[in-house]
């Protein structure tokens, strides 16, 4: 059965629409976690466009859950990392006029620069994951630069519909059956939400679903609380 980690990136967004200190960061993870949510996960970009710094030395004093860091691999984001010590990074591509983020990591292309960074993190005990499509090279790729688990990109399968989604679901059931048998933690993410979670979810070896915008919107309506636990209810 998938778990839920509840990326709280958007509530940073509506904080700095305004400036000030609300809605609280904190206070959203810490009312996730309550709401029965496994993990938290927030993106540190390199604009800083929502999530600050502050917010993530915040939520690893305060979290009882794991913190799942998403970040470009790049050299002041892992210098940041590396001292904040998150249970988990997420290494993910990263483009500073991206609305969000729109693709995976070439892994291939950038397997030695990514098998030093990896290593890094590993000696500080810090599991790392890969956001990748799913595309069977860039999950072999993964496992040969080191790393634990890959983060399925689910973008294609949410923005297609009837037999193209079908075959977008199919391509992510291959890459998860090869990570599997690679040994590699499986994981997901992107754009899914009430309406399309479930088959995903209910992917062979699936662990654990990263999501976000379709929470925090439900929320708006429902309260925080509700919104996970629906979620939860839908994966589980």
């Amino acid at each position: 059965m998938a778990i839920l980690c509840v990326n709280i990136d958007h509530v940073a967004t509506l904080r700095q629409a305004r400036g000030g200190t609300e809605p609280s960061v904190v206070e959203s993870a810490l009312a996730a976690e309550k709401a029965g949510v496994r993990g938290i996960t927030v993106h540190l970009r390199e604009d800083r466009r929502h999530i600050q710094d502050e917010d993530v030395y915040q939520l690893r004093r305060l979290l009882r859950t794991k913190l799942n860091l998403e970040m470009a691999a790049t050299p002041e984001i892992v210098g940041i990392a590396l001292k904040i010590g998150p249970d988990q990074v997420t290494l993910v591509p990263e483009k500073r006029k991206e609305l969000t983020t729109e693709g995976g990591l070439e892994v291939i292309r950038e397997k030695k620069y990514l098998t030093g960074v990896i290593k890094r993190f590993h000696e500080k005990g810090i599991s790392v994951s890969l956001f990748i499509d799913p595309e069977l090279p860039q999950v072999k790729a993964s496992r040969a630069v080191g790393a634990d688990i890959i983060e399925l990109h689910t973008g294609e399968y949410v923005n297609a519909a009837g037999s193209q989604q079908k075959r977008e679901l199919a391509r992510l059931k291959a890459a998860s059956a090869l990570a599997l048998k690679l040994e590699l933690g499986l994981n997901a993410g992107h754009g899914l939400n009430y309406e399309n979670v479930r088959p995903v979810a209910k992917i062979k070896g699936m662990n654990e679903l990263n999501i976000g915008h379709s929470i925090i919107a439900r929320a708006i309506f429902v309260g925080l609380g509700k919104a996970v636990k629906e979620m939860i209810k839908l994966i589980g």
